[in-house]
């Protein structure tokens, strides 16, 4: 059984930084895309928005509204993709949580850790 399990979250001031790391466990088949959604609560039904993915060959994609703040990065080895935040901004505020994608055929979600960036 695949678990995904996010950490990093925490109360930071605008400008401030954080790092999310997120470490799979289980029978991983390859390849497979990792992702970072945030959700903000009462926001269109809790909806999940993108916010950045890298693939197994280490391609990136950003949500317009973190692109040069943002940086998603992955360790093969470790199964643990990151989310390197500068610049925050108090938008950015949400719980944010990690997928794991296999071929599009199977989804896996983490629990989700939480960041609030405070004005």
């Amino acid at each position: 059984q695949v678990q995904l399990v996010e950490s990093g979250g925490g109360v930071v001031q605008a400008g401030g930084s954080l790092r999310l790391s997120c470490a799979a466990s289980g029978r991983i088949d390859n390849p497979n895309d990792l992702f970072w959604y945030r959700q903000v609560p009462g926001k269109q039904g809790n909806q999940r928005d993108f916010v950045a993915a890298i693939t197994s060959g280490g391609i990136t994609r950003y949500a317009d509204g973190v692109l040069d703040r943002f940086t998603i990065s992955r360790d093969i080895v470790k199964n643990t993709v990151y989310l390197q935040m500068n610049s925050l901004k108090p938008e950015d505020t949400g719980v944010y949580f990690c997928k794991l994608d296999v071929r599009g055929v199977y989804i896996y979600w983490g629990q989700g850790t939480q960041v609030t960036v405070s004005s």
